[in-house]
């Protein structure tokens, strides 16, 4: 996954020094800010909304090429941690 190299007119707001710009992008310059796939202009939601109407991943991955399986599954990854976080262990 490249990242476009930083520019004087970069509009990103994600830190490049946060683990998730590796798929997450926010620009308000692209669909008024909303977070999309890194390279897309697929939102984040959308993956959410495919999986709540019961579509797989792969019907989301087919409807939404430019968005790699690594991507969707690196945002459930980072979603499933924060799930968990802070949660008593057995």
């Amino acid at each position: 996954m490249s990242r476009a190299i930083s520019s004087e007119n970069d509009t990103e707001r994600m830190p490049k020094n946060d683990p998730r710009s590796k798929v997450i992008s926010i620009d308000p310059e692209r669909l008024s800010g909303e977070p999309c796939f890194v390279g897309t202009r697929v939102p984040i939601q959308t993956l959410w909304d495919h999986l709540e109407a019961g579509d797989s991943l792969q019907t989301f991955l087919e409807d939404f090429e430019g968005v790699s399986r690594e991507q969707a599954i690196e945002v459930m990854k980072l979603a499933k941690a924060k799930l968990f976080e802070g949660l008593p262990t057995r």
